[in-house]
């Protein structure tokens, strides 16, 4: 489980982040702060996984409290102005989330830094997944995978040069077992591997002559990647 701390002037939003945290079994809240310095001493003692940060704060803004940090820790920046999202990606954010946030969109920034954290926290040495398909344990090399198709409760796995595997599983339980650096979600029915990309054009990516969609609510994500690499 993910242990995390949150840092923000509003003691309101702090009680939002408490609550939306407690619905989740992948995050433990473990401490909450409206002061900063608080909140460093803290992490100098106690290190933990995760900030929530809210950035717009009078002593401190939240960017340049975490560029102070000792240490590496995963970041969710909450902020009600979009304009320091830039900056907020150019420090390698896991998320960054504008109030008022929903509990659904809160969800879904924790289970990307859940996805990072499993990742951080992997056997490097771990190169392949099993899935349980066919009455079987099939072994998949990430490195095989170019593309992933859901379908309601069902998934097809699309390989290189291999047989399509299909098996009983939903998209989001199998992004969570791939490294998040090397695939990502393109649409509500589709994961892509980032290295198989063979072209983007007019939000349609080719690989392998298939054309998979580029939704409106993963685009942003998907094109900020892209231009990182």
């Amino acid at each position: 489980m993910i242990k995390a701390i949150a840092l923000d002037d509003e003691p309101l939003a702090l009680e939002v982040l408490q609550s939306f945290c407690n619905q989740l079994d992948m995050v433990e809240l473990e401490k909450t702060f409206t002061k900063s310095d608080d909140a460093f001493k803290y992490l100098k003692k106690y290190p933990v996984d995760l900030l929530f940060l809210d950035i717009n704060m009078p002593s401190i803004s939240g960017i340049d409290f975490y560029k102070k940090l000792p240490h590496k820790t995963m970041v969710i920046f909450t902020t009600a102005y979009s304009e320091y999202a830039v900056e907020g990606f150019t420090l390698s954010a896991t998320d960054y989330i504008l109030k008022p946030f929903t509990f659904s969109r809160f969800q879904q920034a924790v289970e990307k830094a859940h996805s990072q954290w499993k990742l951080q926290n992997q056997d490097p040495e771990q190169q392949y997944l099993f899935i349980r398909a066919d009455y079987s344990l099939i072994k998949i090399l990430f490195s095989d995978i170019l593309f992933i198709e859901g379908l309601d409760d069902y998934l097809k796995i699309h390989i290189q040069n291999q047989k399509t595997i299909v098996a009983r599983m939903t998209l989001k339980s199998l992004l969570e077992k791939l490294p998040q650096t090397e695939f990502i979600r393109v649409h509500r029915s589709f994961i892509v591997a980032i290295s198989k990309i063979e072209k983007v054009r007019n939000k349609i990516i080719y690989i392998n002559e298939e054309e998979i969609p580029v939704s409106a609510s993963y685009e942003t994500a998907f094109f900020e990647l892209l231009n990182q690499k």
